[in-house]
């Protein structure tokens, strides 16, 4: 029964979501880290945290000022010592590494809602007709890319007309996603690979050869 229990457990983490929900319009970015059905706010900071961060900016200006010239010492001394390259022929294994990493990672994100609406606006009729029609054609070429690249759920995208207004303005948001199962499989494969890479660098600076 135990045993049940724990399988459960792992399952239900496995399967759990991860996730950012990204928005922008006349409020600026708006950014929350999804885990599991939770939104966690991140951006725009709260009116807490700023009245927190000019209090904290009171007291730290005093340390500041004392600190600029150990900063200023230790920024020469650093200056001063000139740091050595690493081989580029044992850098190349770990960039390939890391490609592949980015490559696979972006093959298990799943964007569950992209929305975007594209409000146009000119002061001529005419213009406004031809940069709608600009518009939808560069939406009709900017999708079959991000279906590339990612794998969407579902999109609503549009764009309107506005005649009375004088700037062209754009509202969007993504809702991106990973498991968290699916996360730990790409980290432990890439993680241990990267190793590897590491330790075959180290052998061959020692002479010996890499299997």
């Amino acid at each position: 029964m135990l045993w049940l229990i724990v399988f459960a457990i792992l399952l239900g983490l496995a399967i759990l979501p991860l996730g950012v929900d990204v928005s922008y319009d006349c409020d600026g970015l708006v950014l929350n880290a999804i885990v599991g059905f939770v939104p966690i706010h991140i951006l725009p900071k709260t009116s807490k945290n700023s009245k927190q961060e000019k209090k904290t900016k009171k007291k730290s200006t005093c340390q500041k000022k004392s600190n600029e010239s150990k900063k200023t010492k230790i920024s020469k001394s650093r200056s001063r010592e000139k740091k050595k390259g690493g081989s580029w022929t044992d850098f190349l294994p770990l960039v390939q590494t890391g490609l592949d990493f980015l490559n696979a990672f972006r093959q298990k994100l799943r964007i569950r809602r992209l929305e975007m609406k594209l409000i146009l606006a000119a002061d001529d009729p005419c213009d406004l007709a031809i940069n709608y029609g600009r518009a939808w054609a560069a939406l009709g070429n900017l999708m079959p890319q991000l279906e590339r690249c990612f794998v969407i759920k579902k999109r609503d995208l549009e764009v309107e007309c506005d005649f009375e207004s004088t700037h062209t303005v754009v509202i969007a948001r993504a809702n991106i996603s990973i498991t968290l199962g699916r996360l730990i499989l790409i980290l432990t494969k890439y993680g241990l690979k990267a190793v590897k890479d590491f330790m075959n660098m180290k052998k061959l600076r020692k002479g010996g050869a890499s299997k």
